[in-house]
């Protein structure tokens, strides 16, 4: 048995399963009659991690966007992978959509995340490392009411724990 246990705090997204998101909701639209004889386009931009959406008036987009979170929820990604940039008028009348794929903890909401898992007064410590938190204990209960309580807690980035050792 390990003398000292620990888990990481991050918002690592599985890459494919994004993709097989964005797959599924092509085809979903494409057999919506709603979207019958209208434009739209989905676009993901891997390198910039940017998401496209294009759709031929703001109601359309709006269910587009609807589409597109329902389709990461299947998928086991969180709806806050997503972060709205801007929308704006596209060529031929649509309107365009753009959004960052948030991957990443931020440095403030990081800290802040460790103050309150130091604030639950556990034997537990939490270090920042790079773009996730390392959180170290001797008691796999503890590790696991740091996880409850900070899963139930209202973050701007899509938390995911792994690594438990």
């Amino acid at each position: 048995m390990a003398s000292e246990h620990s888990f990481d705090i991050s918002a690592k997204i599985d890459i494919q399963n994004f993709k097989n998101a964005i797959n599924l909701v092509d085809r979903e639209v494409a057999n919506r009659y709603d979207f019958k004889g209208t434009s739209y386009e989905v676009t993901f931009k891997e390198k910039e991690k940017v998401l496209v959406l294009i759709a031929s008036s703001d109601n359309k987009l709006d269910a587009l966007k609807d589409i597109v979170v329902s389709k990461f929820l299947k998928q086991g990604l969180n709806s806050k992978v997503l972060d709205e940039l801007r929308v704006e008028d596209s060529s031929g009348g649509n309107r365009k959509a753009t959004f960052k794929v948030v991957d990443y903890i931020e440095s403030k909401e990081a800290k802040k995340i460790t103050a309150e898992i130091k604030k639950m007064k556990l034997k537990v410590t939490a270090i920042i490392e790079g773009d996730s938190i390392r959180v170290k204990g001797k008691k796999l209960d503890d590790l696991q009411k740091v996880m409850a309580e900070i899963k139930q807690g209202e973050w701007d980035a899509p938390l995911v724990f792994d690594n438990m050792r």
